[in-house]
């Protein structure tokens, strides 16, 4: 069992999809939590009875940028959201690993386990970190995200420091993509195959 954080915008999602190219199975949460609030879910039923029909796009689908605008920078809405996003994210999360095979390496990708205080949940703490400034470029240049709603994720997220008090391995991603994956292929075979014997 494998924990992989990193904070927006570190790399965290390409040292996942590398673990799962080396044989991990990965639990994105990120990805179930989309999920979970699917159109027709209950999830999203109850997202809409917290914060109004205003959440919703003109397919009917949650538009996730406008519930970022409402719950980042309000600590209670967010809490809000996360009391019906997580439990069902938790729960969709345990049928997937009861169905792991015995000696699977099961890596979850959440990108609030500091937050959440689910470090002690895993054999290994993988952490990814990346400087602010760089984890900024890429949002804003990659995701189209403006400077003000990216220092607003990055406020409602722990700290490297907090991040790095519970990591086992730290990764560094400031390089290239071949760099980072080279980074990941050694953590594979020094940090997690020995752990399978």
């Amino acid at each position: 069992m494998v924990g992989l954080t990193g904070g927006i915008g570190s790399g965290k999602s390409e040292v996942a999809r590398r673990l799962a190219e080396l044989g991990a199975i990965v639990i994105d949460a990120d990805a179930l939590a989309r999920e979970v609030v699917a159109p027709g879910t209950d999830g999203l039923a109850e997202v809409v009875a917290a914060f109004g029909p205003e959440v919703l796009d003109s397919s009917g689908a949650m538009d996730r940028a406008k519930v970022a605008q409402i719950v980042f920078g309000d600590d209670a809405k967010r809490r809000r959201l996360e009391a019906i996003i997580h439990p069902r994210v938790r729960e969709r999360t345990m049928r997937i690993i009861a169905a792991a095979p015995p000696d699977a390496v099961v890596v979850q990708d959440i990108p609030l386990l500091v937050e959440s205080k689910l470090a002690n949940n895993f054999d290994l703490v993988v952490v990814v970190l990346a400087s602010e400034e760089i984890r900024l470029a890429r949002l804003v240049n990659g995701r189209g995200m403006t400077e003000e709603e990216v220092r607003a994720r990055f406020a409602a997220q722990a700290t490297d420091e907090q991040r790095r008090a519970v990591a086992d391995v730290e990764i560094v991603n400031e390089g290239t993509l071949e760099e980072l994956r080279s980074t990941v292929d050694a953590l594979w075979e020094q940090a997690i195959v020995p752990r399978l014997a």
